[in-house]
């Protein structure tokens, strides 16, 4: 972890690019780059297609250090290459972008009105591989359904034990206890969330802070005691299925939060664009994302 890393997150205008979509959410994410299911043979030949889009991301002019501060990468593109160069590292020196990595298995199935993380008895080894190539923090995804108390205080309660087993590699958690956009009751559930995280924000330690990314809630700044918690290095929101304009909107509402967004960032982008056409299309996208993150 390096000083200007560390300031980039914490300061740095912009915000972060999510391009760590897994293995269940490949296939819809191609298939939105207009790269449909027959269009690859096996799950390999799946996942060099979406290296590719990354790296088309990447590579474009747009995509740089002065707009978009952090990108958060799935565990297969840290481990491949652009332009021969390890893409953490490729991001860090070419881009000024500082790398996160995902790091959760995905979801158990659904229970007390949320899904929890899957178990990661490997994750140990993942961070001290994440840490020799350059990344300086991760991120790991639960969800909730309903405004369940009993559910939403467990997985945040997960989230942050985990938390604390990756901040003692070095490295700074994103904790991402997604709420659903479309479950009716999602202000009571962002309410229990809200209390649920400043109770776990308050047990950690001086030296232990964390980054959170959350759904834009229906409340305007209903998170902004967590933006202001000393514990708390940055919020970000993830787009959750809004799209791109909703999520801008949306943001634009909320003191101190900056984007983190996946869907929305790629929303419009195509493999049949040409360049010009791409390239055009990411930075507009970039410039509108980054100007509703530093509205607030």
């Amino acid at each position: 972890m390096t000083v200007s890393m560390k300031e980039k997150i914490e300061k740095g205008p912009g915000f972060i690019a999510a391009l760590d979509q897994s293995g269940g959410s490949t296939p819809k994410a191609l298939e939105r780059y207009g790269v449909s299911v027959g269009m690859w043979q096996d799950e390999a030949e799946m996942f060099d297609l979406m290296h590719q889009m990354r790296a088309r991301i990447i590579q474009s002019p747009g995509f740089s250090g002065e707009k978009v501060i952090g990108a958060i990468l799935f565990e297969r593109t840290m481990d491949s290459e652009i332009e021969g160069i390890p893409t953490a590292q490729y991001l860090w020196e070419q881009c000024q972008i500082v790398p996160f990595l995902k790091v959760d298995k995905g979801l158990e199935a659904g229970s007390d009105g949320v899904k929890r993380m899957k178990p990661m008895p490997e994750l140990d080894a993942l961070l001290v591989r994440a840490k020799q190539k350059g990344v300086f923090g991760t991120k790991m995804r639960s969800v909730i359904d309903a405004a369940s108390p009993e559910g939403i205080r467990d997985i945040v309660a997960q989230q942050f034990e985990v938390g604390r087993q990756i901040l003692a590699h070095g490295l700074v958690p994103i904790i991402e206890p997604e709420v659903t956009i479309m479950i009716a009751d999602k202000a009571e559930a962002e309410t229990l969330l809200l209390e649920a995280l400043q109770t776990e924000l308050d047990m950690l330690g001086p030296d232990q802070r964390v980054m959170l990314k959350l759904t834009l809630p229906e409340t305007p700044n209903r998170y902004k005691p967590l933006v202001d918690h000393p514990q708390t290095v940055r919020v970000v929101a993830l787009s959750g299925g809004y799209s791109r304009t909703q999520a801008n909107q949306r943001l634009m509402q909320n003191t101190g939060m900056i984007a983190s967004f996946s869907r929305a960032l790629t929303e419009g982008l195509s493999h049949r664009q040409s360049d010009a056409a791409f390239n055009a299309q990411l930075a507009s996208t970039i410039d509108a994302i980054c100007a509703a993150s530093m509205a607030g």
